[in-house]
């Protein structure tokens, strides 16, 4: 099985091409091709419909004694689906298509109709023309006219896209300028709010005047400027959920008379008695035997 797809074939060394006998065949020989309906027909013999596109196995051959500026034209053979009526069509070089020839007729296509008729309307607008110069004086200002016409809608047509752009530039320029003032109050409300911030962080952190005490190790006066001088301290309010302790924002006088009444207040202290518990009965231990 894998032979079959072996693509070099093995050729004796005593192999001469010219040696193989030539196959005979006639002059117009018809080849077995498949193709594909060219266009819609209806089979003269039956009614039978056939569309485009339809596949089929044709014999072709080439016409005799036709051709186009050296261009071989190809006849082509097929069987109605139906009746197996034989149907013919030729290659058209001219028009780029292919003309139904025998045993079937073409379907009414009507764009081909139109182009037919504008070709015929042209020629023969040239033949009235060429005999009445008048004619074609009005043909040319009637052709004028329709070019002026067709200037002014696109004159018109780009006047209304440049409004249209001036329109959305100056909505662009509105949106710009709307968004700068959101801008600015945006920043004015930040400011607003970082005074805010600050007149609180004033708030919570107020500074207290504190006057300095004369020193007790040097006992000396205070004098003129010792008094004017003065210690500022910052008090810390409900920051961190701790409060300052009030001993530490008192003078050191004051903290030196708070300390002598609260030793001289206190309570003084038991003496302790030999061999006796805390009810003043006296436990003897008995010596071991």
């Amino acid at each position: 099985m894998s032979e079959r797809k072996v693509l070099n074939k093995y050729f004796p060394p005593d192999f001469d091409p010219d040696l193989i006998p030539r196959r005979k065949q006639p002059k117009n020989s018809q080849q077995v091709v498949r193709l594909m309906a060219p266009f819609s027909m209806r089979c003269n013999t039956c009614g039978e419909y056939i569309y485009k596109g339809k596949k089929f196995n044709a014999r072709k051959e080439t016409v005799e004694g036709e051709d186009y500026y050296g261009i071989k034209i190809f006849r082509f053979y097929i069987k109605c689906t139906l009746c197996s009526a034989e149907i013919t069509f030729k290659t058209d070089p001219k028009n780029t298509d292919y003309t139904a020839e025998h045993g079937a007729s073409r379907n009414f296509e009507p764009w081909r109709d139109e182009a037919a008729v504008e070709e015929e309307d042209r020629l023969a607008k040239l033949e009235a023309e060429e005999n009445n110069p008048m004619k074609a004086l009005e043909n040319r200002t009637q052709d004028s006219k329709r070019e002026m016409d067709i200037l002014d809608a696109l004159q018109d047509i780009r006047a209304r896209n440049a409004r249209n752009e001036r329109v959305g530039q100056g909505v662009d320029l509105v949106a710009r300028i709307e968004k700068d003032e959101v801008e600015t109050e945006e920043a004015l409300e930040q400011k607003r709010l970082a005074e805010e911030d600050e007149k609180l962080v004033r708030e919570v952190f107020s500074k207290v005047v504190m006057p300095v005490a004369s020193s007790s190790k040097t006992k000396e006066p205070i004098t003129d400027d010792a008094s004017a001088a003065t210690n500022v301290v910052t008090v810390k309010r409900k920051a961190d959920n701790s409060e300052p302790d009030l001993h530490s924002l008192l003078p050191e006088s004051t903290r030196s008379l708070i300390s002598k009444s609260t030793a001289m207040a206190s309570a003084p202290k038991r003496k302790k008695l030999d061999g006796k518990n805390s009810l003043g009965i006296k436990v003897v231990k008995k010596a071991k035997t």
